[in-house]
């Protein structure tokens, strides 16, 4: 495939007016395609660009050109096959869409380049959305779950996004698309990450274009493990057949040493017990709290990932729902788990202690009891059994114990 001829001038007009977006242009991949319906368009490190870019003034092809190259170096198409393989059915492209063009086009203007116009901002997405900040507070993922978390949030981005005639120009990544993000795991994470530091020093030392922003947008790829990796790898270290000793049974070692002495007529060995695996089955008890502002699609992505550890251990689920005191206590059926919350019939509202559940977790001697809670509330001494906490908020307090996981991350 042949380098991009209608790009052609824009990539080579930013390396005059832009040098940190024309660096992070050289590892990007440039192409001509018929039939796009919008000017260009981003699926991992491909840019696609119609017949429509050739239409727009150079200022704009700069600009746009700009725009995609940012959607490549902060793995918006990677990151978006992300969250959808993550979330199933519960995502939303649009609402990725929305949120990543927002974040990329409020940096393109602000590093002094042109968009065709209307554009959809950043700035004027969170003044629809009545939230506050800017580059330096948002970034994709926090963006997209604000929207998603509500309908009416969903509403108010949506209806901002037509007014201003946004058009998705971004495909998820994947095994055609050419990138480095999604195939090469965290290997292309770290080139991009290395790509962008070179770019934005480039800039910085311009001074001029995108360099000028500095370290100041919260959407630059960081080393970021999800939540639910942690979450898996913390129910499995606790829901872990471990050997324990059998004191009344000699060890097969034991046994040996001592037949020797006998023979020898040597003093015995110390004695040594023989070990047996648990026979106890794991079991994982979920605290469900009431009172916590806890989106549907946590509220799924934590189920689910609860579950399949419970049936990989073949571990038991307890639920427990709570506020200031429990309503519901009762054994899950992992395979059937999320069908019965759903029926559930759970209180709003009202205040939140940790206090009795805990009590009732520890009555049940589980292998871990996972918390859903904002975690506003008295929580006790520490309990004998592992904690984990799971909050729906992006940067939660620290809990007196146990580990804290953000839904959000």
């Amino acid at each position: 495939m042949t380098h991009s001829a209608r790009a052609t001038r824009a990539l080579q007009a930013l390396t005059e007016r832009d040098p940190a977006l024309a660096a992070l242009a050289l590892w990007c991949q440039h192409r001509d395609t018929e039939g796009l319906a919008v000017p260009a368009e981003t699926t991992g490190t491909v840019i696609r660009y119609g017949p429509g870019f050739t239409a727009l003034p150079a200022h704009e092809q700069m600009g746009l050109a700009g725009h995609h190259i940012l959607h490549v170096a902060l793995q918006h198409s990677d990151r978006m096959a992300g969250m959808a393989a993550r979330m199933g059915d519960g995502f939303a492209p649009d609402l990725w869409q929305i949120a990543s063009d927002s974040i990329v086009n409020e940096a393109i203007l602000q590093s002094g380049h042109a968009l065709p116009r209307p554009a959809l901002t950043l700035s004027r997405l969170l003044a629809a959305l009545n939230e506050q900040g800017g580059l330096a507070d948002w970034d994709c993922e926090r963006l997209y779950r604000r929207m998603a978390d509500t309908p009416e949030g969903a509403g108010r981005a949506r209806r901002q996004a037509q007014e201003d005639g946004q058009k998705p120009d971004l495909r998820p990544g994947g095994g055609d698309s050419g990138g480095q993000g999604a195939d090469k795991g965290g290997q292309g994470q770290a080139e991009w990450r290395a790509h962008l530091a070179r770019a934005m020093a480039a800039g910085a030392a311009a001074g001029f274009g995108l360099g000028t922003l500095g370290r100041r947008m919260a959407d630059l790829p960081a080393p970021r493990i999800p939540w639910e990796v942690i979450l898996r790898r913390l129910l499995a270290r606790a829901t872990l057949h471990r050997p324990e000793p059998a004191p009344l049974r000699p060890s097969r070692a034991w046994l040996a040493g001592a037949g020797r002495a006998l023979q020898t007529s040597a003093p015995l060995p110390p004695f040594q017990p023989r070990t047996r695996w648990q026979g106890a089955v794991p079991r994982i008890v979920l605290g469900l709290d009431c009172s916590a502002s806890v989106s549907d699609d946590g509220l799924r992505l934590l189920l689910a990932e609860v579950q399949a550890i419970a049936l990989r251990a073949q571990a038991s689920l307890h639920l427990l729902t709570f506020d200031e005191g429990l309503h519901h206590d009762m054994a899950l059926d992992p395979a059937t788990a999320r069908a019965t919350l759903r029926g559930l019939d759970l209180p709003q509202g009202g205040g939140t202690d940790f206090r009795p559940v805990i009590a009732r977790a520890t009555e049940l001697a589980p292998s871990a009891l996972v918390i859903l809670s904002d975690m506003d509330g008295p929580m006790g001494p520490r309990p004998r059994f592992p904690v984990i906490w799971a909050a729906p908020q992006p940067d939660p307090k620290p809990a007196p114990f146990g580990h804290v996981l953000s839904l959000a991350a």
